[in-house]
């Protein structure tokens, strides 16, 4: 059995995607946990009840945007049994996904998501709370880095072509030899093609992949990944009994000239930009598809350098909260490229090494023209040296995010939009997450209509074209925290109290957890310390007792509401009764400091480390700058200053001036000699305002920005296209096909294309037609269930006695295989006479169970019987290796043997030296012997020997049916 819902992204322009399989047994896997720009939590929803079920029984994440990653974290935060389900992931897609979660939590407000109001509601209890409810607008508690640590933590890292039996959830079905594998998808790094094996169902998860290769990410694995070049797919993702793929891009055509026109053409356009003295402002994720377009950019700046290029003169940015956290996780999965990369670096390498390390050539990701920006101060210093249309060095800037939504993109929108000489570069055809599309759609539109005129240029060879913005108005929304007062903050903190109540009854508190970090009403580990071993009793009088305790948090926070935990919340309590307490309150409320931890181990605190001097100098460093800020500055006070520091000990990160210094803040970029005076400037600015960590609201402010800038579009979205769609799925030749993720029209397109494809012989014209060959392409619908297993025809039948006896059954990789003939009875036979009005029959009855039909029927007085054929109807049937041979499992059984064997070259296992073993891309095992030189009689006697000993094992790791 296997059934598949799509919970978002299916039949809609909306980036996010989430799937739900649903395999024999009861078992369950969660494939994405996508969201979209709106944040909607609404949408959501179907997971939760999942979730909350508990019948979930694993979850598995494909690519590090957001589309597919986003929303990983609320539910770590705010569904209490989500960490308890296995959740899987290739690591660049972890680390990534980190990186870009932290971005997004920094960048904007609206993905911690306000609290709902009928939840609200049921807290208020003043009318002034009422009336806050109706508004909407208090926020969750976003995530800290911590949280995003600890959560990501919690996937289990898989690399490419390893097969792995996961553990399921605890309280959920077993999943008996369910086995998944990750295959490379292309488009992203870490980017992942799911193979999921489980009884007979076969099932491959492909969505968003690209084949063909880019200069960092390499192909997609359906031939053989990079440099595989095969005229056929893979065996492993070849004639799955169900294939998963999204249709994102079947309308879309691959622009002519390939990967070299398309790079050629944006270099082009940053060209003609930073000529005029402009900004070229290139919006882009920060964690998946920047490393391509930072890499091209990267290695033009280079390449102009050495040439002495219109680059030179220009600046290149990377803007982004978390960009140098993506950058530097790149320079540590370089395996996880393109080959070319990995070339690239060797030789950087052995450069260094035969000049011994003086080189000018860095490696791919050690950016030289490049600098990262983080800050939003960094920002408004880059938009102040482009005011009132002054003539400035030209920029070429790559910021967060595509949607032009949140990030620093849209800052730099805001300042630059009214300068003709700047341009926008979209990358991707945004995607609509709801009926009013976002900046970077309606920009996108404005591209395709060319109202206001178009002008063409000619930039070393390369035809390109700008359209005007022409003036236009853009409406921006902006999204930001104030703190709670008053009775909203009142409000917050009775819901908070309601919400902790309610997880500490049910017996989770995760979520509860979580979210008390940092707020006034408990602290983040007194919902994980509840007692396992309270009875049943105790467990049924708190429910009994819970409406009570939710009434008075409604009224007010009182001693009795904090517990034991008012010795570490209120001044001057001291003492706490804990007779007759459970649970929590019987012991100290100790509040242990998790210990922060990164890629490289614990988090060193330098200050933990300071002598005792230094402690002083500290301390008066920290009373100078208080005396200075309110004295006036003079002339005395500075000489005063440089006697008072006479004979100590300068620290090394202290200068001449007065006041306390901050230790620098180093370039996370290299530069040349001419840019560093720029490199020094950013450096040196830090964000004066100040965050809200605390409770609060969502404030939305709506600004008019006046658009002259010129627009222009390159595909680099490097998703799959009609060509690649319609090549490819007849080769992998699937029983059934799923479409998802792709709008309407695409969906609809790629369906009907595929329905020719793959049945090219009979008409598609008409649902009749369909079903009498049987539905073979499903679209569903967000939360339609599609039966999509591969027993579509069974039946019933019993078999007799003898004929049971003489079964001789084999096991192969956990499952019984075993050959039957027979005959059926005289009386069966004449029973079933309309064999296919039975089976129509058989398959309108529900109630059948295990997988057989027909025997419910009210037509049938009994089940057809399966006798022993006589001797003379006996026939001899071509014997037929059922199951899968492994080299490396060929490789360990020969060792244990006493022979030697090791891998030559690629696919090719070679045993004693005398026997090669091959495996070939149709899953074909080839076994020959070779003879050295020193062979003679006695070395074709041994490899005889060997070759026997090597058959003996490949045959019995197979069955062997059908004789």
């Amino acid at each position: 059995m296997f059934n598949f819902c799509p919970l978002q992204g299916a039949l809609s322009q909306s980036p996010a995607t989430q799937s739900l399989l649903e395999l024999d047994g009861g078992v369950k896997v969660l494939v994405g946990l996508g969201w979209d720009e709106s944040f909607d939590v609404e949408k959501l929803k179907e997971l939760e009840k999942q979730v909350q079920s508990q019948t979930i029984s694993l979850v598995l994440l494909t690519h590090a945007t957001v589309g597919h990653l986003a929303a990983f974290a609320y539910c770590c935060r705010n569904f209490p049994r989500f960490t308890n389900i296995p959740i899987y992931a290739t690591r660049p897609v972890s680390d990534l996904g980190r990186a870009l979660l932290q971005d997004l939590y920094e960048s904007t407000p609206l993905a911690a998501t306000t609290i709902a109001e009928d939840s609200l509601s049921e807290t208020a209890f003043t009318p002034a709370q009422k009336e806050a409810t109706a508004a909407q607008k208090l926020l969750l508690q976003a995530p800290t880095s911590q949280d995003l640590a600890r959560y990501f933590s919690l996937i289990q890292p898989l690399k490419y072509s390893q097969p792995h039996q996961p553990l399921p959830t605890p309280g959920t079905p077993a999943l008996n030899g369910l086995t998944i594998t990750a295959y490379n998808s292309g488009r992203t790094l870490g980017g992942t093609i799911w193979h999921i094996q489980h009884g007979l169902e076969s099932i491959v998860y492909a969505v968003d992949w690209n084949l063909a290769r880019e200069n960092v990410f390499s192909g997609a694995a359906w031939l053989g990944g990079a440099g595989g070049g095969g005229a056929e797919v893979i065996e492993q993702l070849r004639k799955p009994t169900a294939l998963i793929c999204s249709s994102r891009g079947a309308g879309r055509t691959a622009p002519a000239g390939g990967r070299a026109k398309r790079d050629d053409q944006l270099i082009a356009m940053a060209k003609a930009c930073v000529a005029r003295g402009g900004t070229a402002l290139i919006p882009v994720d920060s964690s998946a598809r920047v490393l391509e377009l930072a890499y091209i950019l990267e290695h033009a700046w280079r390449k102009d350098a050495r040439e002495r290029g219109p680059l030179v003169s220009a600046k290149l940015y990377l803007a982004g909260r978390s960009m140098s956290s993506t950058m530097r996780y790149a320079r540590t999965m370089l395996e996880w490229m393109d080959d070319n990369i990995n070339r690239e670096f060797e030789a950087v390498q052995d450069t260094m090494r035969r000049t011994n390390g003086d080189t000018k050539e860095g490696g791919p990701f050690d950016f030289k023209h490049a600098k990262i920006v983080e800050r939003r101060a960094q920002i408004q210093k880059l938009l102040a040296q482009d005011t009132d249309n002054v003539q400035t060095g030209g920029r070429v800037i790559l910021a967060s995010d595509t949607s032009l939504e949140w990030g620093f993109s849209k800052d730099l929108l805001k300042g630059l939009a009214r300068d003709s000489r700047n341009v926008l570069i979209l990358t991707e055809r945004p995607s609509a997450v709801s009926e009013k599309p976002t900046l970077a759609g309606s920009i996108y539109d404005w591209w395709e209509e060319r109202r206001d005129g178009v002008s063409s240029e000619q930039v070393d060879g390369e035809d390109i074209e700008f359209v005007y913005g022409g003036g236009r108005e853009l409406e921006v929304r902006d999204s930001a925290r104030q703190a709670l007062e008053g009775e909203e903050l009142t409000l917050y903190q009775q819901w908070l109290a309601q919400r902790q109540m309610q997880e500490s009854v049910q017996g989770g508190g995760a979520g509860g957890a979580a979210e008390a970090a940092g707020d006034v009403v408990d602290d983040a580990s007194s919902e994980s310390d509840l007692e396992s071993e309270e009875s049943d009793g105790e467990q049924q009088g708190r429910v009994l007792n819970i409406s009570a305790t939710m009434g008075q948090a409604r009224r007010e926070l009182r001693d009795e509401d904090l517990g034991i935990t008012i010795l570490m919340k209120k001044k001057g309590a001291y003492d706490f009764d804990v007779g007759g307490r459970r649970g929590r309150d019987r012991m100290f409320p100790l509040a242990v400091r998790r210990k922060r931890v990164d890629e490289f181990g614990e988090v060193i605190r330098p200050e933990e480390y300071l002598r005792a001097e230094e402690k002083g100098d500290e301390a008066a460093a920290a009373a100078a700058a208080a005396a200075t800020a309110t004295a006036q500055e003079g002339a005395a006070g500075a000489d005063g200053g440089d006697q008072e520091n006479l004979g100590r000990k300068r620290r090394w990160d202290e200068s001449g001036s007065k006041g306390p210094q901050k230790r620098p803040q180093h370039s996370r970029a290299m530069s040349d000699d001419g840019a560093k005076e720029e490199v020094d400037e950013l450096d040196g600015l830090e964000d004066v305002e100040e965050e809200v960590t605390g409770p609060s609201r969502l404030v939305v402010s709506t600004a008019k920005v006046m658009v002259n800038l010129r627009l222009a579009f390159v595909d680099f979205c490097g998703l799959h296209d009609k060509r690649s769609l319609n090549m490819l799925i007849p080769l992998i030749q699937p029983r059934k096909l799923i479409i998802v993720g792709g709008s309407r029209e695409e969906t609809g397109l790629l369906a009907e294309d595929c329905r020719r494809l793959l049945a090219p012989g009979e008409e598609t014209d008409g649902d009749d037609a369909a079903a009498g060959r049987g539905e073979r392409v499903f679209t569903p619908g967000v939360g339609q269930v599609v039966d999509a297993s591969v027993d579509t025809n069974a039946w019933t039948l019993k078999l007799a006695d003898e004929l049971v006896k003489r079964l001789r059954w084999q096991n192969v990789r956990g499952m019984g295989i075993v050959t039957v003939t027979g005959r059926l009875s005289e009386v069966s036979l004449g029973e079933q006479h309309d064999p296919k009005r039975q089976r129509t029959d058989a398959s309108s009855d529900s109630t059948t169970t295990g997988g057989s039909v027909g025997s419910n029927s009210s037509n049938n007085k009994s089940v057809p019987t399966l006798e022993v054929a006589a001797a003379s109807t006996q026939r001899t049937y071509r014997p037929l290796h059922v199951g899968d041979l492994r080299l490396a499992d060929l490789r360990r059984e020969m060792q244990a043997a006493g022979h030697s064997a090791e891998f030559r070259g690629e696919g090719t296992l070679l045993v004693d030296g005398v026997v090669a073993v091959r495996k070939t891309s149709t899953g074909r095992v080839e076994v020959a012997g070779v003879v050295g030189d020193g062979g003679g009689a006695g070395g074709v006697g041994r490899a005889r020997g060997t070759l026997y000993e090597v058959r003996k094992v490949i045959y019995r790791s197979l069955a062997v049916v059908g004789a």
